[in-house]
């Protein structure tokens, strides 16, 4: 399979606040709804706030929060998560992650993986489990 065609489209933007509930109070104003409120391993707080089709996390951070254009990443859904790392490796890009990484989020868990794009932006790609 081609990464092209285990890519299925956007998963989320991740978007780093000093004030999670801050945050939460300005998207839910604007119609999203929280899908999902959780604590990472680290005891950080992340939220996914959703509207339609469109998934914004937003979790507490102070390394790039209040500098313009402080989105952290983009992520895109694969359908499998092991080609998709194998097909990035294969391609050359430089690595955040050395392996695919898990959190506990949703229900059974998200497997993901990230690496830089041209810019120094990072890439997700992710898979629900």
């Amino acid at each position: 399979m081609e990464l092209k065609e285990n890519l299925l489209g956007m998963d989320h933007v991740g978007i780093p606040t000093a004030d999670l509930e801050k945050s939460i109070a300005f998207y839910e104003s604007i119609g999203f709804e929280v899908a999902l409120r959780t604590a990472v391993p680290d005891g950080g707080k992340v939220a996914f706030l959703r509207l339609g089709n469109v998934l914004v996390e937003t979790y507490e951070s102070n390394e790039a929060t209040g500098k313009p254009g402080a989105i952290d990443h983009l992520a895109l859904k694969a359908r499998d998560i092991e080609a998709a790392f194998k097909a990035v490796k294969a391609l050359g890009y430089e690595m955040v992650n050395d392996e695919i990484e898990f959190l506990p989020f949703w229900e059974n868990g998200v497997r993901f993986f990230t690496f830089y794009g041209p810019n120094r932006e990072k890439i997700e790609f992710s898979q629900m489990q």
